[in-house]
């Protein structure tokens, strides 16, 4: 047996003892990292994707920012992407947000049919989607927000048939794949058909343009002004048409003299309206659909349960739909609704007015 001095004795139990004490240190270190890695997980920020068709437009700059602004302020965060008006590279896109491990997909689909790839992708990935304004079709779509777009497009004709009710009417519309064109058309149509049918219109150019383009609207316009030189009014589907449309009349002198609808109250077709150009626009809140927007992909990344108002068939689904109102915008109404509201301010609307032409400020 080996026999050992005290000393030697003493200095093995302090070396035991070190070993325990480094022992107990390095479990207790890894029991406390579990309940760390569980809260760190749990304070994971949600990110939201938001693919855009394109961001040429105004309208859509705005919509971006008040999504961000609201979907930051509930702490998510955006990855906001543009399409550029392609429907390929609005698909690329979104398998790219998808990879990226994004909770919620929110699309303004440039094609409402092709978009469809879109839906059946994020579905696959586990991932939930809103269209956004324009609905996606014949897909397992989760969401969908917009506003009354056939509200829109008899808004759209009641402010052109209010100045002008008989003669010869051109209808420039949007784009033939986003859904959206057609109900703003059957909207318009609502109120001018009767007046087709009765013989007081006769209309003498119906057309789509690919994009929504000022500068298609533009050449459709002056296309027909040259061969015809006349026209009574003109029921534009958005502002951007409406520009187009005016530069046209503007170089046969009809600027001003033909009723010019639009929709979006962009600040452009704002100031054409306070200087006469352009009759009528139509005015959607875009901070109120943005912010829900975000709201509702916040909820539905934690897994709450959404509350929708009505139900759009897409031609697959029943999707669960809001459809926020609209409101008209004319010269006289320019101060009680975007001025009011803030989406447009009184010094840009009037920047090209005379001072003592001016409404009051107040």
């Amino acid at each position: 047996m080996v026999k050992y001095h005290k000393k030697e004795v003493l200095k093995m139990k302090q070396i035991f003892f070190i070993c325990v004490l480094i022992t107990f240190i390095l479990v207790s270190g890894c029991v406390q990292q579990t309940p760390a890695t569980t809260e760190e997980s749990e304070e994971k920020m949600i990110v939201i994707g938001l693919s855009l068709s394109d961001m040429r437009v105004e309208r859509w700059q705005t919509d971006r920012d008040f999504f961000i602004e609201r979907a930051e302020e509930l702490g998510a965060s955006v990855i906001a992407v543009s399409a550029d008006l392609s429907a390929d590279v609005q698909e690329s896109q979104a398998e790219n947000l998808i990879l990226q491990g994004i909770d919620v997909l929110v699309i303004v689909a440039n094609d409402g049919e092709k978009a469809a790839a879109i839906v059946e992708k994020a579905n696959e990935a586990g991932i939930k989607v809103i269209a956004y304004d324009r609905l996606i079709k014949n897909s397992d779509l989760d969401y969908y927000i917009s506003f009354d777009n056939v509200k829109v497009g008899e808004y759209e004709a009641k402010g052109v048939l209010d100045v002008v009710s008989k003669g010869d009417f051109v209808y420039l519309g949007g784009s033939p794949t986003d859904n959206n064109a057609f109900l703003v058309k059957e909207g318009t149509f609502n109120l001018l058909q009767p007046k087709i049918d009765s013989g007081d219109i006769t209309l003498v150019l119906d057309v789509f343009n690919d994009g929504w383009k000022s500068e298609e609207a533009y050449r459709q316009l002056k296309a027909y002004l040259s061969e015809n030189k006349k026209v009574d009014a003109v029921v534009c589907a958005n502002d951007g048409t409406a520009l187009g449309a005016i530069q046209a009349l503007e170089e046969f002198g009809l600027a001003g003299k033909v009723p010019v609808s639009g929709q979006d109250a962009s600040l452009g077709a704002c100031q054409m309206i306070a200087e006469g150009k352009q009759t009528v626009s139509v005015y959607k809140p875009i901070k109120t659909i943005a912010y829900k927007a975000a709201e509702m992909a916040v909820a539905i990344a934690k897994g709450e349960t959404i509350e929708t108002k009505q139900i759009v068939n897409n031609g697959k689904v029943d999707v669960p739909s809001y459809l926020l109102d609209v409101e008209m915008v004319t010269k006289d109404t320019l101060m009680n609704t975007v001025i009011k509201d803030g989406f447009q301010s009184y010094d840009d609307i009037y920047q090209n007015i005379p001072e003592n032409e001016r409404p009051a400020k107040d």
